[in-house]
């Protein structure tokens, strides 16, 4: 009765974490600080596009920035991608309104949190 009793209880416990995981349209994330020079799973454009743009050569002015999901998007080999808009409205790096990130990986890297 007792292994039952577990049993359930440890798939009760990875339904509810596995259906939090799940990115909804309107959910909102955090941009984090990057270890290294770019981010590899939120498609941010490259440092030399934004110097020819004349913006500062860095990512600095994305940290913490609160976005918005707008869509997410399912491929055929189950990645789940968001498309991302800032919550104040205003645009990344003064020419993107929304940009394209890979959900899992990208809170798994530590690029993005979820807000609470």
């Amino acid at each position: 009765m007792k292994k039952i009793f577990f049993t359930l209880l440890f798939f009760g416990c990875c339904f509810l974490i596995s259906a939090q995981t799940e990115p909804k349209v309107g959910d909102e994330l955090i941009i984090e600080a990057q270890d290294g020079p770019t981010y590899h799973h939120i498609k941010f454009p490259k440092l030399n596009i934004l110097v020819k743009r004349g913006k500062v050569a860095n990512y600095k002015s994305v940290h913490g920035n609160v976005v918005i999901i707008d869509d997410v998007i399912t491929d055929k080999d189950n990645n789940t991608y968001v498309v991302l808009k800032k919550k104040d409205g205003s645009k990344f790096f003064g020419y993107l309104t929304k940009v394209k990130a890979n959900y899992e990986k990208s809170i798994a890297s530590g690029e993005m949190v979820v807000k609470s």
